[in-house]
């Protein structure tokens, strides 16, 4: 495959996994009573209680918050909007990478911000170590392809700039 064809190939893969973070945010209530209800039923808690007590507790804050006060799941609503927006944004370098490299330098700049966001904000709202890390995660997975999309993309400006012997010579 060309560089340029894994390099679309990976923005597809960042994109398709923006998307599906994006749209994991809509349904938290319903995805943490099935992950508590997977946990309880395969035992987790007999070797990760604490794991288990965090979700469980994460799924009752959430069943009360959106029993009393519904409106304040719009905020990850938003959260999801905001996933599916970023995607959209990989279009322009799927089309044309090196013209359009200022978004995947954009997203790096993103994933670095993960770290201290959740670093910051984690500690602010009393969420555990293990927690925050996973958050991070996604920061840091999140710039693997990022960065092997760059390197590709250096690539293939490099190759652009290199005159071949059919096209003619400039005057130094």
């Amino acid at each position: 495959m060309s560089s340029l064809g894994w390099i679309r190939a990976w923005i597809v893969f960042f994109m398709v996994a923006l998307v599906v973070s994006g749209v994991t945010a809509f349904p938290l209530l319903e995805e943490l009573t099935l992950g508590s209800s997977i946990l309880h039923s395969w035992g987790v808690e007999q070797w990760m209680p604490a794991l288990v007590e965090w979700i469980d507790r994460v799924r009752a804050g959430l069943a009360d918050t959106y029993a009393s006060y519904p409106w304040l799941a719009y905020g990850t609503d938003w959260l999801a909007f905001a996933h599916l927006v970023i995607a959209v944004a990989f279009v322009g370098p799927l089309g044309d990478p090196v013209r359009n490299v200022w978004v995947i330098h954009w997203g790096m700049i993103a994933c670095v911000g993960v770290i201290p966001l959740a670093l910051i904000a984690g500690s602010i709202r009393g969420l555990p170590w293990g927690w925050m890390l996973v958050d991070m995660s996604f920061g840091v997975f999140g710039i693997i392809p990022l960065l092997i999309i760059l390197r590709l993309t250096r690539r293939i400006e490099h190759e652009q700039a290199i005159p071949t012997s059919e096209s003619p010579e400039r005057p130094v």
